[in-house]
């Protein structure tokens, strides 16, 4: 199949197999389950196959999936809100119960603004305001300590802070608790940041400071 009248549906249709390839990455990476990992495989082949009908393109966009490009560090972002007491919003993880910053992995081609905003409202249900960019920190020494071979990839977050604008309390099953906390009686955090890293970031987002690793 070629695609060769460019417009809303290309795009669409463009945007939609990336994000199963990216899906099937992931899937391959965290699944245990032979036959889940098998159809990971068989979807992926399937949709570079699709990508490479866009031949309207002017690079070649199946290699962003295949291991031999050159390596750079994955980006994550996290964002920092505040309610009119100075108390801070965060998330609590299904997995182990621990608490963080809204946030995750940015998809392919979605804008920092553009990540972190899906991001808040699909672990918080939340709407913001006055949302802007105030640090990015290096993650890879963290990762270099995590178990698992995945995990030490080197990583660089996005750090954003904004004021709640609203808060519907709907999520993702990766979300268990959404709530507010005063900044100096924080609940016990996700290893997704070192203690250090979340301190510097309450402080820095307080004080209207940038942090730049």
């Amino acid at each position: 199949m070629k695609l060769k009248n460019k417009g809303e549906k290309y795009f669409n249709f463009y945007d939609y197999v990336i994000k199963v390839l990216s899906i099937c990455k992931i899937g391959k990476i965290y699944s245990t389950d032979p036959y889940a990992i098998e159809n990971y495989t068989e979807l992926e082949k399937l949709s570079m196959k699709m990508l490479g009908n866009f031949d309207e393109l002017t690079f070649d966009k199946p290699n962003i999936f295949l291991r031999n490009v050159y390596p750079t560090p994955s980006i994550s972002c996290r964002c920092l809100i505040f309610n009119e007491e100075g108390e801070v919003l965060l998330v609590q993880e299904s997995n182990d119960d621990t608490y963080s910053f809204p946030g995750g992995w940015c998809d392919l081609y979605d804008s920092p603004s553009e990540a972190i905003l899906k991001e808040i409202e699909q672990e918080a249900g939340a709407t913001i305001k006055d949302l802007s960019l105030f640090g990015i920190i290096n993650e890879t020494p963290l990762r270099k300590d995590m178990e698992h071979e995945w995990d030490s990839v080197p990583s660089y977050a996005l750090l954003f802070k904004a004021k709640i604008n609203s808060l519907s309390g709907e999520h993702t099953h990766e979300t268990k608790d959404i709530r507010f906390f005063k900044v100096d009686a924080l609940p016990k955090m996700s290893r997704k940041m070192v203690e250090e890293d979340i301190k510097r970031a309450i402080i820095a987002a307080q004080n209207n400071e940038m942090i730049v690793d």
